[in-house]
């Protein structure tokens, strides 16, 4: 997966994000776990258009770990939403599957970056 199409897949999950946001009940509950996963579902694009800008190899590992953590984080939300069913879970089973299969991607990302690093320093 290029560079471009891993970008356009982050920009079409955090709009996915944001509407699943707006379909939350306007309770201290749903305001309260909207908050939360708008910013740690949102971010993940963000910091990955950052990482493509990277300074260095480490550089690049250490913004695709903030990919990493905000995915993870999103993926959690995603769950606490679906258990006190503020959204029926049947509805988020697409969006949590994406969320996993990017947070698998990142990960490789990290150990392939990681692995090329370390050999490039014997």
């Amino acid at each position: 997966m290029t560079k471009a199409e891993l970008k356009s897949r982050f920009r079409a999950f955090s709009i996915r994000i944001v509407k699943m946001v707006d379909k939350l009940p306007n309770t201290i509950a749903g305001r309260a776990l909207g908050a939360q996963i708008i910013r740690s579902g949102t971010s993940p694009g963000a910091n990955y258009n950052a990482a493509c800008i990277a300074k260095s190899d480490r550089d690049f590992i250490n913004k695709l770990k903030m990919v990493e953590e905000e995915l993870d984080e999103t993926i959690y939300w995603l769950d606490l939403i679906g258990a006190t069913e503020l959204i029926k879970p049947e509805l988020l089973v697409e969006l949590d599957k994406e969320a996993k299969e990017l947070l698998s991607i990142i990960v490789k990302s990290i150990i392939t970056k990681r692995k090329k690093l370390t050999a490039s320093q014997l």
